[in-house]
């Protein structure tokens, strides 16, 4: 009688975690351990498996052979198609938060627990933070921030439509609303001069260094999500531009960009009439540009880093 072909199970057989972490290093996965836990987690079943190390194999992100990337304490659902969230942009999240006009974030909150509450989606309760996450991917930065600032009035936007119906399932918990469109083409108008968080991530790689990024983001993710134009710097110009009629007196424009690239954005902050200081992670090698409309005439400004 022939031999039965080995379980998912046995230690002999390709779908058992030796044999998917063998797989995913012979790929040249930095962090096969891991991976191979994480796909063999998420699959239902062993053709499931099976698929989901080929793809990972073949060079598909490992976020989007799961489906979900962590960030910020939070399981965000990504899709293909759609820009996945980078942990050096939790420090975005950070310096946003550290930066709310009037408020300080509690620390009984614990991340990754929303609270729902009666907050009704696309109203404004007075004293709750208007937040905005622009060029928004698949919303993680916005689900962060309302994570970690309870109940606001959330709104979102991107150009292109799978990051939008991404966002909209991201968001949908905190009562966020995700608008498609270009950039401030996308809010409504009744956010100009409300705004206290715009979180822009925006693209900032130099067209001719598209070519040079890492297969995983050069061949997975859309073009629309890493180029930056010339020097990288367009779609920052823009938004620096014109944040300062959306954002509220002491509200803050944060701009993640790279460390070549921090000068001249920090010009372009200032003007488009924006108090402007750079930040840094060494720890993340992330760069935020923090620029802050004035306080009106006669008001306190607000405290902030």
């Amino acid at each position: 009688m022939p031999s039965s072909p080995p379980s998912a199970a046995s230690p002999s057989s390709p779908l058992s975690h030796d044999g998917v972490v063998a797989a995913l290093r012979a790929a040249g996965c930095v962090f096969a351990e891991d991976e191979a836990r994480l796909i063999r987690s998420a699959a239902a079943t062993p053709d499931e498996l099976a698929a989901m190390v080929d793809r990972r194999v073949t060079g598909l992100p490992i976020e989007l052979v799961v489906g979900w990337a962590r960030f910020r304490g939070l399981r965000i659902a990504v899709a293909p198609g759609v820009f996945v969230p980078r942990r050096r942009t939790e420090f975005l999240v950070e310096q946003a938060l550290a930066h709310v006009p009037g408020t300080h974030v509690s620390s009984a909150h614990v991340p990754g627990i929303h609270i729902p509450d009666t907050h009704v989606p696309g109203t404004h309760v007075p004293g709750t933070h208007v937040v905005v996450d622009l060029c928004c991917g698949s919303g993680a930065v916005g689900a962060a921030l309302a994570d970690a600032l309870g109940p606001v009035e959330l709104h979102a936007a991107d150009i292109d439509p799978a990051a939008v119906r991404c966002a909209r399932g991201n968001l949908a918990a905190f009562g966020g609303q995700v608008h498609r469109g270009d950039l401030f083409e996308a809010l409504p108008r009744s956010l100009r001069g409300r705004v206290d968080v715009l979180a822009a991530n925006v693209p900032y790689v130099p067209s001719g260094e598209v070519g040079l990024l890492p297969a995983e983001a050069r061949d997975h993710e859309p073009h629309v999500a890493l180029d930056g134009g010339p020097d990288g710097l367009d779609i920052l110009r823009r938004v620096a531009a014109e944040a300062h009629e959306w954002l509220a007196p002491g509200g803050c424009l944060l701009v993640e960009t790279s460390e070549l690239q921090a000068p001249a954005a920090l010009e372009c902050f200032a003007e488009g009439g924006l108090a402007a200081r750079l930040v840094r992670s060494e720890e993340l090698y992330a760069q935020v540009v923090v620029g802050r409309r004035p306080a009106a005439p006669g008001a306190r400004a607000p405290e902030g880093p």
